[in-house]
């Protein structure tokens, strides 16, 4: 069939991860989920990997598997992230790749993207090739093959850009329509001129480079894509699958190919439920076989360029004025009423200009003392970023030294590579993207900037930063609080820095409310207690000890002295110093143990300062993710004081609220919120009691419907939907348990009854499971009369139906 359709979806998230833990924090704004990285996978990237075919009366009738059918790229630094902390919807997309292989000839759905989403023609050429190589590795360690296309972040090109990509193997790459400036049938001498509405994008075209070398380029039809993006096309699957079709000829007599690009995060971030429109309309397409599925590389295999092409350079889709978006003020914005307010753009390009040619010569001539070939060096440093056990980094530093480096060598080589990986990770796209400089995306940049200026301070001594912040003077800000971006930095990024002390002071304050342990892992540090001692007076605490801290990224290891007095609440003074002799530390710990046990507090402070008065921290210091869970700590006896009050409350005036419920009365907030609260208590305790109590649930169920209370908010829908997700798994373990069957079932129509916006996704994903693993064979045996059979088939029938999921009727033979 010379009729071929590909979608390929650009799934991509800005770097959040905390440059110097290494992980991403709690967000708040994502609330109730952890962060942006969790919400927008939940909302999207899970999603796609077992997304939802509806039959004619609206139920679930398949779980189609997006990934495998469509052409698409990932972000690497967001599969680091989901590697680590989505495994599960991680592996859904490495099994459709390897799915898609057998289906396209040969040829994988995925297609690589330039490392950390640098604007590529505003990268030097150094960062142009690091930023390929770093990408096609990530892709090779990850897919198990080369990649033979890559994304250009934001579609920006130039030719030394593409040089960049036919340089190291790569066959294509993909644009949008009005980047293309001129064609020519390949051999014709006749340029002609073209503008995106000409350009016949059904079809590659081969893009000679002035070095010899050449790369194939894909102009998506930007007609049905803007639609899909903006418009309403992704609301019907069956609407979009149609216009895929409308754009062939009656009767091609060469392949010919209809095909998108958009931001993957459009199916199910962007627009609720863009995944399954995408999964219907994919098997529309399939099912009706007007046209072939197909991927970029086996079209450019079945279908080689007839016509070369040359392009404008400095373009991009996102921004109608090529690349100016991300370095000058030219309107592009997300805000139309600040269209034209981002003269901060160029300001931080020239700030972040200037720190990376500062930078480095500092890597360059401190490289050099250590290795032949510096650049070279980092470009193959995604080898660590990939794994960085010490046998990993061990090898790597031994080849680039051509010998065994001595731990002192070690660390000093790590320390400059990471100045390169965070001196190219400032520079990520969607700082520059939105509308002011104090935004998140751009104050994230500005941390990377800050993590290079501080690694780079430790070595050479120098101090980056004021000049730094003089540069950002001239970058204005549109929101009050801030005036330029030296406040921003000021205020937003400096607190945010964090050295070898900060984490042993975390660790020390922690410590006072967690369980005792010697070896902690704190994000990308280990924390080794050597000595601790801890002593109550009243609701006092004193800590002291000595703690040795590891970076996994360094693999530098530095000892540590502490001590930490806490008054009660959330008040405490904390204290860090290198490690002391041992005669001073033993003398400072006694005479501070001694002043404490008198309840000598004031002496207890003066010799803290004396003592570890260099470094001072309080609560507030601690990383975000342990303040959260130590707050909440400190809170639990208001939360007890208000739970037993609201308890009060509720059962006291019980019979009075029911009776003005059955007078359709509506009832007074100081008495709805309270019984909301008791009853959404009730309801998770009873669930996530074990054994569950179904006769409870339903009791409380009963409460909540005759009182006629809402208790669906979102923190308490995700709970009772990860609740429902281990049941689900407990039959899936063992799914011809008619108890667990009956258990599951009873519980999700409770739930679904008091909660019907909860999140059922994961669950009816394992009732598919269960169904594959267990529904054959229980059908058989209820058709030969197994009476507890008939009873398994009609409870999973049931909850099919709660899940609204389509499953045949049994035809059970009298």
């Amino acid at each position: 069939m010379n009729r071929k359709i590909c979608i390929h979806c650009h799934f991509y998230q800005p770097p959040r991860e905390n440059p110097w833990l290494e992980d991403v924090e709690m967000q708040d704004s994502a609330f109730p989920f952890h962060d942006w990285n969790e919400r927008i996978t939940d909302e999207c990237y899970r999603r796609n990997g077992v997304s939802r075919i509806l039959d004619a009366n609206n139920k679930t009738s398949d779980i189609f598997n997006n990934y495998a059918k469509i052409s698409f790229n990932f972000g690497p630094t967001l599969l680091i992230w989901m590697e680590k902390h989505k495994p599960e919807v991680y592996q859904r997309i490495l099994d459709a790749d390897k799915a898609s292989i057998d289906q396209f000839g040969g040829h994988g759905s995925a297609i690589a993207q330039a490392y950390n989403h640098m604007i590529m023609p505003l990268c030097n050429t150094r960062d142009k090739q690091t930023q390929v190589v770093w990408g096609i590795e990530d892709f090779r360690r990850r897919f198990n093959r080369q990649p033979e296309g890559m994304w250009l972040p934001e579609t920006a090109v130039d030719i030394p850009s593409l040089e960049a990509l036919a340089r190291n193997g790569i066959r294509f790459t993909i644009l949008a329509p009005y980047q293309a400036a001129a064609i020519r049938r390949i051999g014709a001498e006749q340029w002609h001129k073209i503008n995106g509405h000409e350009l016949d994008t059904r079809k590659a075209y081969l893009c000679k480079l002035p070095s010899g070398a050449q790369i194939v380029l894909f102009f998506y039809n930007n007609s049905v894509a803007q639609r899909v993006a903006y418009g309403n096309l992704i609301s019907n699957g069956d609407v979009l699958a149609n216009e895929m079709l409308d754009h062939f000829d009656s009767n091609p007599s060469r392949p010919q190919l209809s095909h998108i690009a958009t931001d993957g995060e459009t199916y199910g971030h962007h627009y609720r439920h863009g995944d399954m429109a995408l999964a219907y309309c994919l098997h529309s397409i399939e099912t009706k076989q007007k046209a072939d599925l197909t991927v970029y590389g086996q079209f450019l295999e079945e279908c080689p360029p007839e016509d070369e092409v040359q392009i404008h350079e400095n373009t991009s889709w996102s921004c109608s004025h090529g690349v100016e978006r991300w370095k000058s003020n030219c309107g592009c914005s997300t805000d139309p009423a600040l269209n034209g307010k981002q003269e901060w753009r160029g300001p931080l390009r020239n700030a972040l200009d200037w720190l990376r040619d500062q930078l480095a010569p500092i890597y360059e001539q401190g490289a050099a003392k250590l290795m032949s070939d510096p650049w070279g060096m980092r470009d193959r440093y995604i080898r660590v970023i990939l794994d960085r056990s010490s046998d990993r980094v061990e090898d790597f530093l031994s080849e680039c030294m051509g010998k065994t480096p001595s731990d002192e060598q070690i660390v000093t080589m790590l320390r400059l590579f990471e100045i390169q990986r965070n001196a190219m990770l400032m520079y990520t796209s969607c700082g520059w993207f939105f509308n002011d400089i104090s935004g998140l995306e751009t104050t994230q940049i500005l941390r990377y900037a800050a993590r290079a200026m501080q690694l780079a301070s430790d070595l050479t001594k120098i101090d980056f930063e004021p000049e730094f912040e003089n540069r950002l003077l001239q970058a204005p800000s549109s929101y009050r609080g801030v005036a330029n971006g030296k406040e921003v930095y000021q205020k937003m990024v400096k607190p945010s820095r964090i050295d070898i002390h900060g984490v042993a002071a975390h660790t020390a304050i922690s410590a006072l409310f967690d369980d005792y342990i010697e070896e902690k892992v704190v994000y990308c540090f280990k924390a080794y207690t050597r000595e601790y001692q801890q002593l109550e007076m009243g609701t006092q605490k004193l800590a002291i000890g000595r703690t040795a801290i590891y970076s996994n990224i360094l693999h530098a290891q530095n000892e540590m002295d502490h001590i930490v007095l806490y008054f009660g609440s959330h008040n405490l003074t904390c204290g860090v110093a290198n490690r002391m002799p041992d005669e001073r530390f033993y003398q400072a710990r006694d005479q501070i143990v001694g002043a404490f046990k008198n309840d000598d507090t004031a002496e207890v402070i003066r010799l803290m300062n004396l003592f570890f008065g260099e470094n001072t921290y309080s609560l507030w210091h601690l990383f975000r993710d342990a303040l959260h869970q130590i707050l909440y700590k400190l809170l639990q006896t208001t939360w007890d004081e208000i739970n037993a009050l609201f308890r009060h409350i509720y059962e006291q005036n019980y019979t009075v609220m029911k009776l003005m419920r059955n007078m359709q009365m509506v009832l007074p907030k100081p008495l709805a919120v309270p019984a909301e609260f008791v009853l959404s208590q009730n309801v998770m305790n009873t669930l996530f009691a074990e054994p569950l109590d179904i006769r409870r649930l339903e009791a409380v169920a009963r409460e909540i419907a005759e009182l006629s209370l809402q208790i669906d908010e979102p923190e308490a829908r995700l709970r009772c939907s990860r609740r429902l997700d281990q049941l689900m798994q407990r039959l899936r373990s063992d799914p011809l348990n008619l108890e667990l069957l009956n258990t599951a079932s009873r519980a999700i129509k409770i739930v679904v009854a008091i909660m019907p916006h909860v999140g059922l996704e994961e669950v009816q994903n394992l009732f598919f499971i269960v169904k594959q693993q267990a529904y054959e064979q229980m059908s058989e045996r209820a058709q030969a009369g197994d009476q507890q059979a008939i009873e398994w088939e009609s409870t999973f029938h049931t909850l099919a139906n709660y899940l609204n999921i389509a499953v045949p009727q049994l035809q059970v033979q009298k």
